[in-house]
């Protein structure tokens, strides 16, 4: 428990507050039923949430159709606040979730794919290495997730919202940031988008610790279908921002 010493996540959907309150009731008696978040049962949950989002995806990606993606993100986003505000029924969320993104991240790469051959498959690659590196790294304690860490990863993320923020109201009010274009191949921009993919990528590490102090705790089984949420939501971030920082490199040619 020493380990986890503050509850800092730049990922909205595991901060400070996550398992605040939640503990499960273990069972007593000849017939053990511990109904308690476990860290098998958490990967089993994100490995289930990872492959309905890769259903959806090639789906949406093989059958391309504009109004898949605008169908998965309004539902995405319901299903997200609705994860977010009532985790005990993230059970049946996250799977909905799960499928929303697919259908967003399908139609989005299928855009990707006809202006750059091969970048959707890279991204995949990248994206499942840094995961499984990170993860790697996190079990062996190559990486810890210190307080320093886990307040410079929230600050820059949450810079990295702000700066998201104004690109949208720049959308809206005429103006476009260049560094958010993924075919503005300056070294400027695409020194800023890795920028971003490392924070990102730093975001999994604090993930699984949050994975872990809810073990620890004994937080509620319901939980471990949150925590995959959590995890979704940190790596539909890092694949959308790999493509845009292989889109910027390939834009150079």
């Amino acid at each position: 428990m020493a380990r986890h010493l503050s509850f800092r996540s730049g990922n909205p959907a595991l901060n400070r507050n996550t398992f605040k309150g939640l503990r499960a009731e273990r069972s007593s008696g000849p017939i053990i039923n511990d109904n308690v978040m476990t860290i098998e049962g958490t990967v089993n949950k994100t490995a289930l949430s990872l492959l309905l989002l890769m259903s959806s995806g090639y789906y949406a990606y093989s059958s391309f159709m504009g109004s898949y993606v605008w169908l998965g993100f309004g539902l995405g986003i319901v299903a997200f606040f609705i994860t977010f505000f009532k985790k005990e029924l993230a059970p049946i969320t996250t799977p909905i979730y799960s499928l929303c993104q697919g259908l967003v991240l399908g139609g989005i790469s299928y855009m990707y794919a006809q202006q750059f051959e091969g970048i959707v498959f890279n991204a995949v690659c990248l994206t499942a290495f840094i995961l499984l590196s990170l993860l790697f790294a996190y079990k062996s304690r190559i990486i810890r997730a210190t307080d320093n860490l886990k307040l410079g990863i929230f600050a820059a993320t949450g810079g990295i919202g702000l700066f998201y923020i104004i690109g949208i109201i720049g959308l809206f009010l005429g103006f476009e940031v260049p560094f958010l274009s993924p075919t503005d191949g300056s070294i400027t921009s695409i020194l800023i988008t890795l920028f971003i993919v490392v924070i990102a990528s730093l975001n999994l590490v604090l993930d699984f610790d949050f994975i872990e102090e809810g073990s620890e705790n004994g937080a509620p089984k319901y939980m471990e279908w949150y925590a995959a949420f959590g995890l979704m939501v940190t790596l539909v971030w890092l694949y959308l921002e790999i493509l845009r920082l292989l889109a910027k490199i390939n834009s150079r040619d």
